[in-house]
């Protein structure tokens, strides 16, 4: 199955980058319900999860779920200058037929309990608004405002790695290298989907793509009006400390600089061994090993074991570094 995003031909301005607060928090709350599939969050949830309001907690686990679909209204059309904020505010008027309808999708998916609490919210609209978007705001305050500056940091590098591959490699590469769920053809993204097939035509309108952290390792789409036409892909160089505190990060980088790493740093476009890392500097393994370790717990080298090669290239924060200096 597919979703095909139908593009104007040779418009490059049709497909542009977004943020989005409400993706995050409803793909968090998923988190919370279902740790054990989301092992690069279990440093975050460890951070959060003594903090948790439970009735509010409650409140969203209804509206959201723990898989597949979750109401629009809980994100708004991600720009790149989305703020939490600003999600915060459009919830709180969001039109009292969208979130009936929205609601009406979940009902459909829904039984018992469940069920009952959706069909009360879909009776009065308005009061509903209101309870979601204070459950909103209290859970995010609660377990992502503490982690939103490092969250958004990733985000905002995985994005500059893509427009800065649009600019060496072509668009068409860029999409393609989203996800492999992701091709780009002609004019068409098209994105593997797992239950349904549509043609969303997104000509006049363009396209939104959205890097996510805590959407897991999966795409997702948003596509009906009056939604703006979205693709969710997930960000690059999320690791298990991605939400470690500030003071821990400031101690790393300020282990960071250092001519022997920034070297290695320049170096790692390309993944290569400690081995190879360690014969193209000049440095003992031992010593190229400790920088690749200060790298990584920096956030700007990432390590994947290959078989019985553990390889190490540059993560989006390290391009944005590098794309920085250079």
């Amino acid at each position: 199955m597919f979703a095909d995003f139908q593009l104007a031909p040779d418009d490059i301005s049709a497909i542009r980058f977004g943020i989005s607060p409400g993706h995050e928090l409803s793909h968090a709350m998923r988190v919370l319900q279902r740790p054990e599939e989301q092992p690069l969050q279990w440093g975050w949830l460890r951070s959060v999860r003594g903090r948790v309001p439970h009735e509010a907690f409650e409140l969203m686990a209804v509206i959201i779920g723990e898989a597949g679909y979750f109401p629009d209204f809980l994100t708004a059309t991600p720009t790149w200058d989305l703020t939490p904020s600003d999600e915060a505010e459009r919830l709180a008027t969001v039109r009292p037929e969208l979130l009936r309808a929205d609601l009406t999708k979940m009902l459909a998916r829904s039984t018992g309990a469940r069920r009952d609490s959706i069909g009360r919210m879909i009776e009065q609209p308005l009061q509903a608004r209101a309870m979601i978007a204070e459950a909103w705001s209290e859970v995010w305050q609660a377990v992502l405002a503490p982690v939103w500056p490092q969250l958004e940091r990733l985000l905002r590098a995985d994005i500059a790695v893509r427009a800065r591959r649009i600019t060496t490699e072509g668009i068409a590469a860029m999409v393609a290298g989203l996800h492999e769920s992701v091709d780009w053809q002609g004019d068409v993204v098209r994105v593997r989907l797992r239950r349904h097939r549509e043609l969303v035509d997104c000509r006049g309108s363009g396209l939104v793509l959205v890097p996510s952290v805590m959407g897991g390792l999966g795409c997702a789409v948003l596509t009906e009006p009056p939604a703006q036409p979205t693709l969710f892909y997930p960000a690059q160089g999320v690791t298990e400390t991605w939400a470690k505190d500030p003071a821990a990060a400031s101690r790393s980088l300020g282990a960071l600089i250092s001519p022997a790493r920034a070297q290695i740093l320049l170096a790692a476009h390309d993944p290569r061994t400690t081995t190879q890392v360690a014969a193209d500097s000049g440095l003992a393994l031992s010593t190229a090993s400790h920088h690749l370790t200060v790298l990584r717990e920096s956030g700007l080298i990432a390590s994947e074991r290959q078989g019985a090669r553990v390889l190490h290239v540059r993560t989006p924060l390290g391009e944005a570094l590098v794309g920085a200096t250079i």
